[in-house]
């Protein structure tokens, strides 16, 4: 089995890379300083970067960082690739330098999506310091947070990321937008080897941006609030109100970011035993709060 230790990073491309400085920077609370081959590297814990924005044509997702441990755990994920004929590539030095690792290996499951797992971190290890003051985000061993892709081959999409990638089940939506009468849209969760309640979530629709949303999460509630007064001063599109969810109990708030996939920003998110983890289908996405339908649709020039 291929064994990924968490969600390391994830990959935007922007056709205004100012802008993601200043959203990075006075919105989220993060530094952003450039980096290898004109890319800026936003930095919310001693890593390098958590989030990597290249300049391009377009706003959207481009790749989901997937770490392994070492240069034997890089070895026996290959090998699974190739037990499973899955076709993948080895990135080029150039590639690895600007990632900042060792190795990697790119691969794109049955909807199309990115995924480069990697190993063995380049990091100075300088201490994170929020220009926001925000006082620390949860990464370290969860990973920085999880992200939610968009897998229209849902069936096949969800055989490769828990027999080829290794994610185990955590739980299961069955979303019905159409009332309980109507069509259902699959969304499902999954964790790997840490104790978030899920790194990955895969959701049964096609997103125009490439991902649905990636989380991040902070220490305290009063470090929410404030990053909900610093959306609105900026002018930020908020995309669902203040909420707690059932599955992994965050209390969050959703915003669009640049590329436009949402941001999810939270706090108190599940720490899960899996040996004693019960999986189930979940019926409400939210205990409580978690208005969607305030979003509303990107900007057309940013949509490309």
């Amino acid at each position: 089995m291929m064994e990924i230790r968490g969600l390391a990073y994830v990959v935007a491309e922007s056709t205004d890379v100012q802008r993601w400085s200043d959203y990075a920077r006075d919105v989220l609370g993060m530094m952003a300083t450039p980096g290898e081959g004109g890319a800026l590297q936003i930095k919310m814990d001693e890593r390098q970067f958590r989030f990597q924005v290249l300049p391009g044509e377009s706003d959207r997702y481009l790749a989901s960082g997937w770490e392994v441990a070492n240069r034997d755990a890089f070895a026996q994920a290959l090998k699974v690739l190739d037990q499973a004929k899955q076709a993948y590539e080895l990135a080029d030095e150039a590639l690895c330098r600007q990632r900042g690792v060792q190795q990697m290996a790119v691969v794109r499951d049955p909807s199309g999506n990115r995924h480069e797992i990697v190993w063995g971190f380049k990091s100075d290890f300088k201490h994170f310091a929020s220009p926001q003051g925000v006082s620390k985000f949860i990464t370290g061993d969860y990973g920085m947070g999880h992200t939610v892709l968009p897998a229209p081959d849902f069936e096949a999409t969800v055989v490769f990321a828990r027999d080829v990638l290794g994610f185990g089940l955590a739980d299961i939506y069955n979303f019905r937008p159409g009332g309980d009468a109507g069509p259902v849209v699959r969304i499902h969760f999954f964790h790997c080897a840490n104790g978030r309640h899920h790194s990955l979530a895969l959701a049964e629709f096609p997103v125009p941006s490439g991902c649905v949303h990636v989380m991040v999460e902070v220490e305290n509630m009063p470090e929410v609030g404030r990053a909900m007064d610093r959306m609105k001063a900026q002018r930020v599109v908020q995309t669902a109100t203040l909420g707690q969810h059932t599955n992994d109990k965050m209390i969050s708030f959703y915003m669009r970011s640049p590329s436009n996939f949402d941001v999810e920003y939270g706090y108190g998110g599940a720490i899960v035993d899996w040996d004693k983890h019960i999986t189930h289908e979940f019926t409400q996405v939210s205990l409580w709060g978690h208005d969607f339908s305030i979003a509303r649709p990107a900007e057309p020039a940013q949509a490309a």
